[in-house]
């Protein structure tokens, strides 16, 4: 029994610090989306989470190289939206454009990739939502 309910606390705790994380990187996602400007190119902060993706030019996103710059190349923020009535359906948007990644202050360069991990740490919960509800069509009932 103990070892049942040990398990049951184990999983509450891990859930409940998944919500917690989740509710603080939505707010710090807000607050870099203000600060970097990206409000003045999507102006509701939740219309951000209707593109598909959200990329970076400039500077790396992935984990062993996590923000290393690219020379040559701009620092920018773009964004994957998807039209399915468009003839061409997914096009790329400008969400926020920085300059030559070798002249951009490392603060400001730490932040924008900041910002599109943290988008993508939230599009990640809302997949699995998308996909925890969609599960409920399979369920049997008894």
């Amino acid at each position: 029994m103990s070892s049942a309910l040990d398990r049951l606390k184990s999983i509450t705790n891990k859930i409940s610090s998944y919500e917690r994380a989740r509710k603080e990187n939505l707010a710090i996602l807000e607050g870099l989306y203000k600060e970097l400007g990206i409000d003045q190119k999507v102006s509701l902060f939740s219309d951000l989470f209707s593109f598909k993706a959200i990329n970076l030019s400039g500077a790396s996103l992935l984990s062993e190289s996590l923000g290393e710059i690219k020379e040559g190349k701009y620092l920018q923020v773009l964004a994957i939206g998807y039209d399915k009535e468009a003839v061409i359906k997914s096009k790329n948007i400008s969400l926020g454009y920085f300059g030559k990644v070798q002249s951009v202050d490392k603060m400001l360069k730490d932040k924008v990739v900041e910002f599109v991990i943290r988008f993508r740490f939230e599009k990640s919960f809302m997949a699995l939502e998308h996909y925890y509800t969609m599960l409920d069509k399979f369920e049997k009932s008894e």
